[in-house]
């Protein structure tokens, strides 16, 4: 499928969305959620794509967030039009039922939504560049598409509440610092230590990712003492697979196991 506002690229089992509007920083409008739903969508549901890296086009942005003008061009009737069978920002925002990893590779400013987005994948890899913040309350809004939900989550409250309640910019350091970056690399070196990272979990088995995922962001709602004794229907999958009987095979005969994801 051709897209306007994004890239699409696959490379076996590695899927790269980027958002392709530099020139307005990848800020992102329906018409481009609209289409990160649609390539996440087909990603979700490929059973041959095992992961994602979202990142963005250009040296400047991962994504400045919402497109503002877009929305005071087209008003809140057509936004919520097209908004409204999505996924939350950009596809992806409140995409809860997918246990594929997913890997944001921050580029350049993660501003409100873009920094939205980012907290919405599993594992942030960002240039010494790049930059995050929540700025909504700057301009008489908030963060309302997860991130003042995520936040506290990701890093203690009170460092969540400094970032949300001042709208202040946090450098990639920093955000290191906090637990929110995995790994911070020089800008040119972006995409290698994200692929480096998406090597690293292609070396798992699929299913056993997808399982562990979904018990880890599904335990979070539950007391401890009820998750440890819950069977969360990827474990149930997982045991019944084809992976499952391959790993210890494998592992036995000192060989690296031959993944189907099945």
């Amino acid at each position: 499928m051709s897209y306007e506002f994004i890239k699409v690229e696959k490379e076996e089992h590695l899927t790269i969305l980027t958002i392709n509007r530099p020139e307005v920083m990848n800020c992102i409008s329906a018409p481009t959620s609209a289409e990160m739903n649609q390539a996440l969508d087909e990603f979700q549901e490929d059973p041959d794509a095992w992961l994602l890296i979202l990142t963005g086009a250009g040296e400047k942005a991962f994504s400045a967030g919402m497109d503002l003008k877009w929305f005071a061009q087209n008003g809140r009737e057509k936004y919520m039009e097209i908004m409204k069978p999505l996924k939350g920002l950009g596809g992806i925002c409140q995409r809860v039922d997918c246990y594929k990893p997913m890997i944001a590779a921050v580029n350049g400013f993660a501003f409100g939504g873009g920094f939205e987005m980012a907290m919405a994948c599993d594992i942030i890899l960002a240039a010494d560049t790049a930059s995050f913040a929540l700025p909504e309350p700057k301009v008489g809004i908030m963060a309302g598409a997860g991130g003042v939900i995520r936040l506290p989550r990701r890093i203690p409250y009170w460092a969540a509440m400094n970032i949300i309640m001042t709208g202040r910019r946090v450098s990639a350091a920093e955000a290191q610092g906090l637990g929110l970056v995995a790994e911070v690399v020089p800008a040119a070196e972006l995409m290698e230590a994200a692929k480096r990272w998406a090597a690293q979990i292609l070396e798992c088995a699929p299913l056993a990712i997808r399982a562990s995922k979904e018990a880890a962001l599904k335990a979070l709602d539950m007391p401890m003492t009820e998750a440890l004794f819950e069977v969360f229907p990827g474990q149930k999958v997982l045991w019944a697979s084809e992976d499952a009987v391959e790993g210890p095979k494998a592992f036995s005969e000192k060989r690296k196991p031959q993944w189907k994801g099945k």
